[in-house]
């Protein structure tokens, strides 16, 4: 028979029983006491009888406890199956799912969970299922997101370009242009509101398809919102038409929200009537053309997203009065929430030099 475990010397019987007194572990609790009985000179027999176990679990126990101490004797994680990818394989995979597949030799245009699984076991002959493929994508980070829609004809560099520029010009127009008056940034766009209606995403059961109202008529308004993120202020009209008489309109109703003293440089895209030469411009107002083909500069596109999803979506309007009367009550709750046109609105590379 293989000799007893000496129990390390730096313990005592009375010190385990204090550690079993304040310990919050029922387990750990029991090993402590067992491991007194030892100290106390009793037969590791008697001792396996305190702990209800056998001699065997007993002497994993002295192991433990000889090795960690007091914290070996603590229930451990149990190591479960061994994971089917290794780090090469994940690295392999982070990499096919960040360049995405080529149509011509994968023969889709996004990857789906079942096209992954597909490539692993062409790459690596590793058979796995979607569920754990899911769970091993989300454990390295990835989600399945919508994509950021990008104009075909954009110059790539120019966004950054634009962004880099920005602090400079802004210093450019607070010098010369405004003779140093405080300037207030604001973002201007429209968004046509119509009979022919959004659906969102909802919640519903698993297993179930939930409908929602959808109207063909075509009736339609135009929504012109700027907000100022800085300040979580906005400038908004409903109007019939979206042209420069339009924008004329809204440039006087940004015009007045702006602090007194301050100016404001609205930041817009390239459409003629943002640019139109009869445009006539209040002179607290200076328009800063954004690249063109690139809405992703301009955070009222999330604006619109939002007030859609929350509350203009999932509806149907019997009138053109009845789109005026929901868009307008649609705005003045944002404007009523500056915290969201702040949390919306805001930009680093705009608000943050």
């Amino acid at each position: 028979m293989a000799a007893a475990v000496q129990l390390r010397e730096d313990f005592t019987a009375q010190g385990l029983r204090e550690l079993a007194r304040v310990s919050r572990c029922a387990n750990q609790t029991r090993r402590l006491l067992a491991l007194a009985e030892i100290y106390d000179g009793r037969s590791r027999t008697e001792a396996a009888r305190v702990g209800g176990v056998g001699l065997q679990t007993l002497r994993d126990w002295v192991l433990s406890f000889n090795a960690e101490g007091p914290s070996g004797l603590l229930n451990g994680k149990a190591p479960g199956s061994p994971p089917i990818l290794d780090a090469s394989q994940r690295q392999a995979l982070a990499v096919m799912v960040d360049t995405g597949p080529i149509p011509s030799v994968h023969g889709v245009v996004r990857w789906r969970l079942v096209d992954l699984a597909q490539w692993l076991f062409e790459e690596f002959r590793l058979s796995i299922s979607k569920q754990t493929l899911s769970r091993e994508l989300r454990a390295m980070g990835f989600r399945k997101i919508s994509a950021r829609p990008r104009h075909h004809a954009q110059d790539a560099e120019a966004p950054e370009a634009f962004k880099k520029n920005f602090p400079a010009r802004l210093e450019e127009i607070a010098t010369h242009e405004v003779a140093g008056k405080p300037i207030e940034i604001w973002w201007q766009d429209e968004a046509r509101i119509g009979q022919k209606n959004k659906i969102t995403r909802r919640w519903a059961r698993r297993g179930t398809r939930p409908v929602a109202p959808h109207d063909q008529r075509t009736k339609s308004a135009w929504l012109f919102g700027a907000i100022c993120p800085a300040e979580g202020k906005g400038a908004g009209l409903v109007l019939p038409f979206c042209n420069t008489r339009a924008m004329t309109l809204h440039l006087e109703e940004i015009s007045l929200a702006v602090a007194p003293g301050a100016h404001a440089v609205v930041l817009l895209d390239q459409a003629g009537w943002h640019l139109a030469d009869d445009l006539p411009i209040p002179d607290n107002i200076t328009l800063l053309p954004l690249p063109p083909k690139c809405p992703e500069l301009n955070p009222v596109e999330n604006i619109w997203q939002f007030i859609r999803e929350n509350w203009l979506s999932n509806r149907v309007f019997a009138s053109y009065e009845e789109i005026v009367d929901h868009c307008c009550c649609a705005w003045n709750k944002l404007v009523d929430q500056p915290w969201t046109i702040m949390s919306i609105g805001l930009r680093q590379w705009a608000h943050g030099f």
